[in-house]
């Protein structure tokens, strides 16, 4: 079991580069960060470097979205400005060497029509897809609750495999985030069963509240015997909001069990 810190999320009450080493001394194996480019990256780099541990996961930059807008991905009009995103994000990559790289949808705004934002998202995962592979990194896409971001353009499993489909490049697959499935009400271990396969990346937070597991209802046992089940080898990010100052004792049980 590979257990991935999200610095953007743990330990922020201290500087990004610091958080590396912390987490190193928590016990965990690896880092994703949702947004580091603040950092240059010959830094995190080097702290990586210092603290022994990978970089599993980057975003590509996003625009406007997690401040309430459209975002990039599947807006016509901003084109260029994922364009650039892209050229960020590969500069960024070929210093810190992220194993995945995940493409945040975007949101439908007033006047987006749904099929032109799915068709635009289509060109630049397809895009992105193929950059990346140039450097061995693996371009991943998620679907977003709507409660959490109303507007998101993908939603479910279904619409994931939709996109995998449309897309059809290999070095895309899909990012699936435990709390988002919960967070809609839908049974994980059914979710996993259907995206089987096409999984390259998890991430985990307890519903509801988003924190830390065993602060909500979400049932882990079940989702990880079903990730075990299929097949699943690979990172489980911790993408919570620490609710305790205790927040990382199901670290410990979860290595106890396997």
């Amino acid at each position: 079991m590979k257990i991935a810190a999200n610095l953007s999320l743990l330990f922020s009450e201290m500087p990004l580069l610091q958080r590396v080493r912390v987490a190193a001394v928590a016990g965990f194996d690896g880092v994703e960060i949702q947004f580091p480019y603040e950092v240059p990256a010959i830094q995190l780099a080097e702290a990586l470097q210092r603290a022994g541990l990978p970089l599993v996961l980057i975003n590509l930059p996003a625009g406007d979205l997690m401040s309430g807008g459209a975002g990039l991905a599947c807006v016509p009009a901003r084109q260029a400005g994922f364009a650039a995103a892209l050229q960020e994000a590969l500069s960024y990559a070929a210093m810190t060497r992220p194993h995945k790289v995940n493409v945040l949808a975007g949101r439908l705004t007033d006047g987006m029509k749904a099929e032109q934002a799915w068709q635009c998202l289509v060109g630049n995962l397809r895009d992105a897809a193929q950059a990346f592979s140039a450097l061995g990194i693996q371009v991943l896409c998620e679907a977003i609750n709507p409660l959490d971001m109303p507007g998101f353009l993908l939603n479910t499993p279904q619409q994931m495999l939709e996109l995998l489909a449309a897309v059809d490049h290999p070095n895309l697959a899909l990012q699936l985030d435990l709390y988002h499935m919960a967070r809609q009400g839908l049974d994980l271990p059914a979710v996993i069963r259907q995206l089987a396969g096409h999984i390259g990346h998890v991430q985990f937070a307890d519903c509801p509240g988003r924190g830390e597991p065993d602060s909500g209802q979400l049932d882990f046992s079940a989702a990880l015997a079903a990730l075990q089940a299929v097949g699943y080898q690979g990172w489980l990010g911790a993408e919570y909001r620490p609710s305790t100052a205790g927040h990382l004792a199901w670290l410990a049980r979860w290595r106890a069990q396997g």
